[in-house]
Parts: C-alpha cells; structure tokens; sequence
C-alpha cells in the first residue's frame, strides 16, 4: 500500500475533519464521537462516575478511528480548539508504528470548511 503524504486533522473532542491534500479539490471526511451531548446528560443523571466511564470509553473508540486513518500518512498536522489534538499526539507518540510519520500539533480556533482547507494547504505549502 502507497501512503499518502500530507493529511490535515482539525478536531475536538466531538469530530475530527480529515483533509488529505491528494485531491483536487481537498475534501473532508468527518469522524464523530459517539459520545454526544445527549449521552452525556443521560449517563449524568444516572451516575456521574457511569458518566465518565462512558465517556472515557468513546473517547477512546473515536481515537481508534483516527489512528488507523492517520497511519496511512507520511506528515500529520493536528489543529482545533481543545486539548483533544494533544490527547491524540501522546497517544501516537507511544506507539512504535507512528515513529516514522511526523506528527505536530497547533492551537486553532473554531473554522468554517474552508477556513480548514486554507489553514491545511497553507501549513503544507511552507513545509
């Protein structure tokens, strides 16, 4: 399988926007957490620690997609608004399989779609 070079990630804890820059024009793939809001309130009002248990355990299934979509990559830029970009690095950056691909992170606020594509086209094009 032929990686692809350059893949562009603005995410936060709830969706991820992947935009590879093979096409012409860039698209977006949109991964989603399955831990939405309703979930949250709904596992709240059960049990708080249900609730965190819960959330830790989608969190951790929504970074699982990413994973594996990133590892067909040669350069990854990480960006968006939270913590969740970094939260992702770390786990990347314990992972032997991800020591080849260069992999940064940067703070981003909320874009509109192509806000995101300019932001990736422009990071790539200075490298």
């Amino acid at each position: 399988m032929i990686k692809a070079k350059n893949l562009g990630i603005w995410m936060d804890h709830s969706t991820a926007d992947l935009m590879e820059l093979t096409t012409d024009p860039i698209e977006i793939k949109t991964i989603t957490s399955a831990f939405t809001h309703q979930v949250k309130e709904e596992s709240l009002n059960k049990n708080e620690n249900l609730m965190h248990n819960k959330e830790q355990h989608q969190q951790s299934g929504f970074y699982k997609k990413l994973i594996e979509e990133i590892r067909n990559y040669e350069n990854v830029i990480l960006f968006g608004p939270t913590d969740a970009k970094s939260e992702l690095r770390n786990l990347l950056a314990s992972d032997h399989r991800f020591e080849k691909i260069k992999i940064e992170v940067q703070n981003a606020d909320k874009m509109s779609e192509g806000q995101k594509k300019a932001f990736v086209l422009e990071y790539f094009s200075a490298k």
